[in-house]
């Protein structure tokens, strides 16, 4: 509200035993009603008294406060109103608005509403336009409630309605305001005082910043909303002069005021802006913190580093200590082995030169002999064809004989046939193929003849030639390793086949088995082949399914490289099958327990644990990496010389029950079966013994 004289409205429904006032009036006398009015407002005249202020009651009766507020507000163009909070929750603010919202929405735009909750302004609705010119109203009698009291007069702001407006709809009794301290009416100001009244309040409405949320605030707001002016009964002039007074005091408390407000704005400023600095300076303070902690745990993690790599070079130091003392004895212990080895080798390379430089004895042939005894390298005569070239039977000196020609393209022929020659003419075995002559200039190598041939092609039975006897099998396996451990002691330096297969034994008519082909063969130092068992070539040499993996892939080549070749040849002996995937056949057919389904069918007699037991051996020999295979002098030809003297026994049982037809078999069986079962027996003593 705007003027010197503000007017603090007292708006309240009241209720008495939950009624209205218009109901409650017909149940309560007037002076409890006016005794009810008189204790309501003594607050408010308490708290004016105490600012000096002087105050005007209106009461308006109405069942919708709001609505009778904002046509008073209206009807007499109020620019200023102040009310008190609501205490209803969101809820109930949502499903039925109070009043202080009713007004904040529902004001008009020249008035400016203030809702204060604990003497704060809570919500703040300024003026958006300036309040309309009014026109006095013409005069009108007020009641007073009392003779003896003063006439109070309304501002200027509420002068200027003539009545109060309606504030129901239909014949409803409208409210009217009356003055609480009085029971007269009072005559309006002339026009002079009035325009002088009028003055007064253009000059004190001025535009005031009021600081928000202080309560220097709320004292103001009190102060100039709960005003009022108070004017004696009948002006007479000496009251003008007293105006003009008021107004230049007023003017002056003004200025005064205009100063404080000023001066509190500036004190609200700097107290902002040291709210923020020290809001800042907390910041700071806080990321000074926070990098001062991440120094520290920094410098941790540093010094913590520094001492693990110092345990670190400390422990590299030791470990390159311990690994240069142990450099040191194993370079002086292999610097004795190389002064020990290169004596050695002197030795044997003497030995050597002295057995290649004595004369090499074989018979020589002419190439016009060969050519007579092959009828000029006939078709007819040719037996067979390997690697190094075609092979001829034919009949030199009256004797019957294996001529095996060099084919002009075959790589390394020439070198293959100097090594071959040398070596068959300077080692005789009963299980080594015999070399009779050859014809250097052409490559011709004249062996004694094999009447049965290889013992690939008797396996497969080509020619259709009647399958070899289990019993064979032993004895032809046993004399293959009693061979080949031969080529192994060969003095002065082992010698290592690297192309054992059954196409290079080779069975005469009484299926005694000769190794041939040694071309490929190569001698391995002493010293190697005893102590590290492999030597290193630069190529690899051989047929594909029989070379040691580990020679093939490595190029170290030892004797037990032809232990692998020879697990091989065993498997094919017992099952007549090519030796691609073999071993991982049979080991699953004995996972599978069908191992007999393995064998060679054209055998209907096998003793399946005898074979059983030749077929383990093999697929140890066969074993993938060399340190796993059996030696040959200790585990494999022991095994195999037991086996042959089972098929020996074998053949003399049948030889001495011939004249009995089928007994032989049917003894030999029951015989087998009681090894077997005794077998068993072991077996399951053993598991007995290992569960125990």
């Amino acid at each position: 509200m705007s003027g010197l004289s503000r007017i603090s409205l007292i708006l309240s429904n009241i209720s008495a035993g939950g009624l209205p006032v218009t109901e409650a009036n017909q149940e309560m006398s007037k002076e409890q009603v006016e005794a009810e009015l008189t204790q309501l407002f003594v607050p408010y005249r308490g708290f004016c008294a105490r600012k000096g202020l002087q105050l005007t009651e209106v009461i308006l009766e109405d069942f919708d406060v709001s609505k009778a507020i904002i046509d008073y507000i209206t009807s007499n163009n109020i620019q200023n109103v102040v009310v008190g909070a609501s205490s209803r929750n969101a809820l109930r603010k949502f499903m039925n608005p109070d009043v202080p919202t009713c007004l904040t929405k529902g004001a008009p735009e020249f008035c400016g509403v203030y809702v204060i909750y604990k003497g704060k302004p809570l919500t703040i609705r300024t003026a958006k336009v300036p309040a309309p010119v009014n026109t006095f109203p013409p005069k009108q009698q007020m009641a007073l409630d009392s003779p003896y009291r003063q006439a109070e007069h309304f501002d200027y702001s509420i002068r200027n309605s003539e009545r109060p407006p309606d504030y129901m709809r239909g014949n409803k009794p409208l409210p009217t305001p009356r003055m609480t301290s009085n029971d007269a009416y009072i005559d309006i100001l002339d026009s002079s005082v009035r325009s002088s009244r009028t003055n007064y309040h253009d000059s004190y409405t001025g535009n005031i910043d009021f600081p928000a949320s202080t309560s220097f605030r709320s004292d103001l707001s009190d102060a100039f909303e709960l005003g009022y002016t108070e004017s004696p009964r009948g002006f007479l002039p000496p009251a003008i002069s007293s105006m003009r007074e008021a107004e230049a005091e007023m003017r002056r408390l003004r200025l005064e005021l205009k100063q404080t407000v000023e001066m509190y704005n500036a004190a609200c400023k700097e107290a902002i802006m040291a709210k923020e600095k020290a809001r800042e300076l907390q910041k700071l303070k806080i990321e000074e913190a926070r990098r001062i902690e991440e120094l520290r745990q920094s410098e941790e993690a540093a010094l913590a580093l520094v001492e693990l790599e110092k345990a670190k070079c400390k422990a590299a130091m030791e470990a390159a200590e311990a690994a240069q003392k142990i450099a040191e004895l194993e370079a002086r212990r292999r610097y004795n082995a190389e002064l020990k080895a290169r004596r050695v080798a002197k030795e044997r390379k003497k030995a050597t030169e002295s057995v290649l430089r004595s004369e090499i004895h074989y018979r020589k042939y002419s190439i016009d002999e060969i050519e007579v005894a092959t009828n000029f390298f006939s078709s007819a005569l040719k037996v067979g064809e390997g690697g190094y070239g075609p092979v001829f039977r034919a009949t030199l000196d009256h004797t019957q004989v294996a001529i095996k020609v060099l084919r002009p393209d075959a790589s390394q022929g020439r070198k293959q046939f100097q090594q071959e020659v040398e070596i068959l003419s300077c080692i005789r075995h009963p299980n080594m193929v015999l070399l009779l002559g050859a014809c250097p200039e052409y490559g011709c190598l004249v062996y004694e003849y094999m009447d049965y041939g290889s013992l690939e092609d008797r396996l497969l039975r080509r020619g259709n030639t009647p399958p070899i006897p289990w019993a064979t099998r032993f004895k032809i396996a046993a004399e293959i390793a009693t061979a080949l451990l031969f080529l192994h002691q060969t003095k002065p330096e082992p010698l290592v086949h690297r192309d054992l297969k059954p196409a290079n034994i080779l069975l005469d008519h009484n299926y005694v088995s000769k190794i041939s082909d040694v071309g490929l063969a190569r001698l391995v130092p002493a010293s190697v082949a005893d102590s590290v068992t492999q030597y290193r070539i630069t190529s690899t040499a051989g047929t594909l399914c029989y070379i040691d993996p580990e020679y093939q892939q490595t190029g170290m080549l030892g004797v037990k490289s032809d232990i692998y070749s020879l697990g091989i040849m065993l498997l094919q002996i017992i099952t007549a099958k090519p030796p691609m995937s073999l071993m991982h056949h049979v080991e699953r057919s004995i996972e599978k327990g069908n191992f007999a389904d393995m064998l060679d069918p054209a055998i209907e007699d096998w003793p399946v644990e005898e074979t059983l037991a030749f077929a383990k051996l093999a697929l140890k020999c066969a074993e993938l990496r060399r340190k796993d295979r059996p030696d040959l002098g200790k585990v494999v030809l022991p095994e195999l010389s037991r086996l042959r003297s089972i098929g020996q026994e074998y053949k003399a049982s049948r030889s001495n029950n011939s004249r009995y037809l089928g007994a032989a078999p049917k003894t030999f069986d029951s015989i087998s079966k009681g090894a077997m079962s005794l077998i068993h027996q072991k077996q399951d003593s053993r598991h007995i013994t290992e569960k125990n």
